[in-house]
C-alpha cells in the first residue's frame, strides 16, 4: 500500500457558547479548523483534523498547518502509511518542528492503519483498557458566578471535572475559584488553569489564597522554571501543559517531580505516534493524563477518545469531547457524551466518516 496523495479542507467551527476565552483576555469565536485526508492506492483513506487554539496560544496556528502540510506531503507520497514510525522519521527529516502540521498526516495514518486491518486505533494503540473514558468540561473565563454558574449547567449535564479558565487579574481568580468550589459536591474535581496567564508573584498569591481548597492548579506561568518555583510553593497538586511539547520536557518534568498530572495534547506533541510514546512513559512513571488537543470537532474528538481508551483508566485523568463545543458536525460515527463520558468506536480505525457537504470544496490536492 502507498501513499498517492492528500486532500486538504479549511473548516469554520463556531461555539455553541458563541466565545471562549481564557488567560490574558485571549478568546475565539470561530475557530479555523483543517480537515486532512490521505489517500492510498489501495482505495482506502484515512482522516484527520488539526485546530490549533488561535495564533496566540502555542507556537502554532491554522495558516502554519496548512503551509506545513504543503512542504510535508510531498516526502509523504510513495510510502506506506501503515509504517507510522517511518512516517514520522520521514516528516521529522523534512520540516523541523511545526508539530501541528505533522500531526493530521500521522493520526489520518493510524486511521488507514485500522481500516486496513479491521481493527480499531484503540486495539493498535495497546488494547480496550476502559470502557468509558472520563470527560472534563473547560468553563471559559467570565465574572465568578457566571463561571459558577456555567460549572452548575454542565454538572447537570453529567460532568464530574471541571477546569476553570483563570489567569486574569489575580482577585478575580481567587473568587472565580472559590465560587466554583463553593457549588460543586466533594467528590467532583476543580482545576484552576491559568494556562501561562500568571506572573510568579502573582501565581503566588493566588495558590497562597486558595490553599484551604480541594483545586488542582495547572500551568501558572509561562516558563518550566517560573512553573517549578510555584510548584514547590503549594501543597496543591499541580498539571503541566503548555511546556510539555515532546518527550525532551517531559523526561526533564519528571526528573524534577514538576507535576503530579500533565495535560498530553494529540496534536501539540505531532500525533498519535508521539503521544502513545508520551503516554506508555507516563503510566510507567504513575503519571496520569488529560488526554486531548488544542481544539477540534468530531474526528479530532474520536482520536482523543481511541488514545483514551486504551490507557489504563487509574492513569485517565480526563479526556475531552470537543465536538459538544461547536455547532457543526465534521464526521459522522464520532463518540457522543453521555453523563459526562464517551466511547471510542467499535470499528475499523478511527471509526469515523467525514461529512463531505460540510466540508466542501478541498483547499489543497497534494499528489
Amino acid at each position: 500500500m502507498k501513499i498517492t496523495g492528500v486532500r486538504v479542507w479549511r473548516v469554520e467551527l463556531p461555539l455553541v457558547e458563541g466565545r471562549y476565552t481564557w488567560s490574558d483576555g485571549r478568546f475565539v469565536e470561530v475557530f479555523d479548523d483543517t480537515v486532512v485526508e490521505v489517500e492510498t492506492d489501495a482505495g482506502i483513506s484515512g482522516y484527520a483534523e488539526s485546530c490549533p487554539l488561535g495564533p496566540a496560544y502555542l507556537p502554532a496556528h491554522a495558516l502554519g498547518v496548512r503551509a506545513g502540510l504543503v512542504e510535508l506531503a510531498p516526502h509523504l507520497i510513495g510510502m506506506d502509511p501503515r509504517e507510522v514510525n517511518e512516517i514520522n522519521r520521514v516528516m521529522d527529516a523534512a520540516l523541523l518542528g511545526h508539530p501541528h502540521a505533522k500531526a493530521p498526516l500521522d493520526v489520518a495514518c493510524w486511521d488507514i492503519l485500522g481500516r486496513s486491518t479491521g481493527l480499531p486505533v484503540y486495539t493498535l494503540l495497546g488494547g480496550r483498557a476502559q470502557e468509558e473514558v472520563v470527560l472534563y468540561r473547560a468553563i471559559s473565563q467570565l465574572p465568578p458566578d457566571e463561571m459558577a454558574a456555567n460549572v452548575a449547567k454542565y454538572q447537570a449535564d453529567g460532568y464530574r471535572v471541571f477546569q476553570l479558565k483563570v489567569g486574569g487579574d489575580p482577585n478575580d481568580d481567587i473568587a472565580r475559584i472559590h465560587a466554583a468550589r463553593r457549588i460543586i459536591p466533594d467528590d467532583h474535581v476543580l482545576v484552576a488553569d491559568a494556562n501561562t496567564g500568571w506572573t510568579p508573584h502573582e501565581a503566588a498569591r493566588v495558590v497562597s489564597a486558595v490553599g484551604e481548597l480541594d483545586v488542582y492548579i495547572e500551568q501558572p506561568c509561562a516558563t518550566f522554571s517560573e512553573c517549578l518555583s510555584i510548584r514547590r510553593r503549594t501543597s496543591q497538586p499541580f498539571v503541566l501543559d503548555e511546556t510539555i511539547d515532546g518527550l525532551h520536557t517531559l523526561l526533564r518534568s519528571l526528573s524534577e517531580d514538576a507535576m503530579d498530572v500533565i495535560n498530553l495534547k494529540i496534536s501539540k506533541v505531532g500525533g498519535l505516534t508521539k503521544a502513545r510514546l508520551m503516554r506508555d512513559v507516563c503510566v510507567a512513571s504513575g503519571i496520569p493524563m488529560i488526554i486531548e488537543d488544542p481544539w477540534g470537532s468530531d474526528i479530532t474528538t474520536a482520536a482523543i477518545a481511541h488514545l483514551a481508551q486504551s490507557t489504563p483508566k487509574e492513569f485517565t485523568f480526563a479526556g475531552n469531547d470537543f465536538n459538544s463545543y461547536v455547532t457543526i458536525s465534521t464526521a459522522a460515527g464520532a463518540p457522543q457524551r453521555e453523563s459526562g463520558r464517551m466511547g471510542a468506536a467499535n470499528r475499523p480505525g478511527l471509526g469515523i466518516e467525514p461529512n463531505f457537504d460540510v466540508l466542501g470544496d478541498p483547499v489543497l490536492e497534494i499528489s
